[in-house]
C-alpha cells in the first residue's frame, strides 16, 4: 500500500475511534424537534467510543475496503452478500474468528418477515463484536427531515462495535425515524420498527467460524460456501433493552445461521 493511501487509511481509523474530541452538537437550536439535540449527541457518543479490539479490527476492515478497487477477487464478487463472504474470510485469514451470519425472521405480531446478513468476531471470552459494511443505508427513510439528515450524517458507513453499542444505535434511530415520518405525515413502514431493526443483528455468542475447508474455497473466482457447510441452530432470546412489546415473542420465530 503506498504512503498515501496508508495515510488516508490512518485518518480514517483516527477520525473514527478519536475518543477524546469533544461531542459537537449537529443539529441547531432552533431545531423543531425538541429532542433532537439530545439524539444528536447520543448518537455521536455511541459511534465514536470505539475500545481497543474495535479499532484494531476496523483497521483491518478498511485496510482490505480500500484495496477492494484493486482486487479482482473483490470485484468477482458482484453481490453485497459475497462481499460481506468475501471480507469474512480475509478476516479470518488476519487472525480473528470471523463469522458470516445471516438473520432471517417470520411475520408475527405486526412484524413483518426479513432476512439480513452481518460479519460477527469472537474476541476474548467471548465478547461480539459486529462488523457490518452497509450500516448507514438500514436506517434509511422517505422524504427525512432536516434533523433526521443531520442525525443520520452521524452514521459511518461500516460499523464496528459491541452487541450493545450497536442496540443503543438502533434504539435511537428507530424512534428518531418515527418522528421524522411522522412530521412529514407518514407512517412508518414495517421494515424500519423497532423490532424489525433488532432482529436484523441479534444473535448469540456460540457460533461456527469460517471452516479451514472455506479456505480452498477462495480463489480469484470469489469465496464460496455451500449450503451443507452452513450449521442452523435455533435460537430464542429474551427481549433486549430498547425493543418494542413483541420482539420477545418475534425471536422464537428467528433463525441465525452463521458459517
Amino acid at each position: 500500500m503506498g504512503s498515501l493511501e496508508e495515510e488516508q487509511l490512518g485518518q480514517m481509523v483516527h477520525d473514527f475511534i478519536e475518543l477524546d474530541s469533544p461531542t459537537v452538537p449537529i443539529f441547531s437550536a432552533s431545531s423543531k424537534s425538541s429532542g433532537a439535540l439530545s439524539r444528536s449527541n447520543k448518537s455521536h457518543r455511541c459511534v465514536t467510543k470505539l475500545q481497543v479490539p474495535e479499532a484494531g479490527i476496523l483497521e483491518c476492515v478498511l485496510k482490505h475496503m480500500c484495496r477492494n478497487t484493486r482486487d479482482h477477487e473483490y470485484e468477482a464478487e458482484k453481490t453485497t452478500s459475497r462481499r460481506k463472504r468475501w471480507l469474512a474470510l480475509r478476516l479470518r485469514m488476519d487472525g480473528y474468528n470471523a463469522s458470516l451470519c445471516h438473520t432471517s425472521w417470520l411475520t408475527s405480531l405486526g412484524c413483518t418477515a426479513g432476512e439480513y446478513e452481518y460479519i460477527e468476531i469472537i474476541v476474548g471470552d467471548g465478547m461480539r463484536v459486529i462488523v457490518d459494511i452497509e450500516f448507514k443505508p438500514q436506517f434509511e427513510v422517505a422524504r427525512p427531515t432536516p434533523a433526521y439528515n443531520q442525525l443520520t450524517d452521524s452514521l459511518p458507513l461500516i460499523f464496528v462495535g459491541r452487541e450493545g453499542q450497536l442496540m443503543k444505535i438502533v434504539s435511537l434511530f428507530c424512534s428518531a425515524a418515527k418522528q421524522s415520518l411522522k412530521e412529514r405525515g407518514l407512517h412508518l413502514p414495517p421494515w424500519r420498527t423497532d423490532t424489525y431493526m433488532h432482529s436484523k443483528w441479534l444473535s448469540v455468542s456460540s457460533v461456527s467460524g469460517l471452516t479451514s475447508d472455506d479456505d480452498t474455497h477462495s480463489n480469484n473466482k470469489g469465496v464460496y460456501i455451500t449450503e451443507s457447510e452452513v450449521k442452523q441452530p435455533n435460537r430464542s432470546r429474551g427481549r433486549l433493552g430498547g425493543g418494542s412489546g413483541c420482539l420477545s415473542a418475534q425471536l422464537s420465530n428467528m433463525t441465525i445461521n452463521c458459517c
